[in-house]
């Protein structure tokens, strides 16, 4: 059941992201009384899940019933579907003002000043999730973070949205959003990239992908929860962590026989390995020996990279 000193929410897009936050947002009990998408389909799939929520084919339909408006669609038309809203005259004096927040991590907030020049707040609201478009993201995302950027009231009803969703709020500086969007890869989709690599390294050996992600994902889970307990640099493992020169040159000269970009990314990587070492109490002693290997391995790799195709 809705509370009646909540804001009313409403949704542009209603993809994987927007149906999680709108089944959330409701579940918590504010109201979310709008969402429209291109697809009309979609639309009426997630408003027919929700109390009291209309579908629109017209994102203005989503404004005039909203007080807090979310845009969920891709970066690309942002700043276009901005420019088509029209917010009233009164929009700032409106018993909790009108709102107009992005949900992308990479965006400007600044997409959303046709909003702001009509009397509307703007904001950001990104979560720090890989969202799956499965009912289970309800529960997944408990604990997660959330990057907030808004001012005044905009920001603690934002806030508050988050803490309804039980994540964690956080905030980054002005202009800093394409640099922490880009840097979260690493924690997600590059992931994947690491997985998928070693993968097709194994299917040279006779692996069937659903083989090698079974014997892979536990360990890929364990030194998550490795590097929470005791922070990176502990965390690390391998002949890096070893000081074992001789495995990592030997492992550099396989991966270039292979050809194409795998020696490269295995090098790059190691790089990145030899400087988690070396923030250690006690780094290995050979530390400096492997560094030299893997820039001598690089300065090979990274030209047979540009020339030739690795292994699928």
């Amino acid at each position: 059941m809705s509370q009646p000193s909540l804001p009313r929410l409403g949704f542009i897009g209603a993809g994987r992201l927007a149906r999680c936050l709108a089944l959330s947002f409701s579940r918590a009990g504010y109201p979310v009384t709008a969402v429209a998408s291109r697809s009309a389909a979609s639309a009426g799939r997630l408003a027919s899940q929700i109390e009291h929520c209309a579908a629109f084919d017209d994102p203005q339909q989503v404004v005039d019933a909203a007080d807090i408006v979310f845009l969920a669609v891709p970066d690309d038309s942002i700043g276009t579907t901005a420019h088509t809203l029209r917010f009233a005259a009164d929009a700032a004096s409106a018993p909790y003002g009108k709102a107009l927040v992005h949900c992308s991590g990479a965006s400007p907030v600044e997409l959303l000043t046709p909003a702001r020049d009509q009397g509307a707040s703007i904001g950001g609201f990104h979560p720090l999730y890989l969202f799956s478009g499965d009912l289970a993201d309800l529960d997944r995302i408990a604990g997660c973070s959330v990057t907030i950027e808004a001012d005044g009231a905009l920001m603690d009803a934002l806030t508050a949205l988050a803490v309804a969703l039980r994540c964690h709020p956080l905030s980054i500086p002005a202009g800093g959003r394409m640099l922490y969007h880009a840097a979260a890869h690493y924690a997600a989709s590059f992931a994947l990239c690491s997985l998928a690599e070693c993968v097709a390294l194994w299917r040279t050996l006779g692996f069937a992908e659903d083989d090698a992600l079974r014997a892979l994902l536990p360990m890929l889970s364990g030194t998550i929860e490795t590097a929470r307990d005791k922070g990176l640099p502990n965390a690390l493992a391998g002949p890096v962590s070893r000081g074992d020169t001789g495995v990592v040159e030997k492992q550099l000269a396989l991966l270039e026989g292979l050809g194409g970009d795998h020696a490269a990314l295995y090098g790059l990587l190691t790089r990145r390995a030899v400087g988690l070492a070396e923030r250690r109490a006690k780094p290995p002693a050979a530390i400096e020996t492997i560094a030299e290997a893997v820039e001598e391995s690089l300065n090979r790799s990274l030209n047979q990279a540009a020339a030739g195709a690795s292994v699928k």
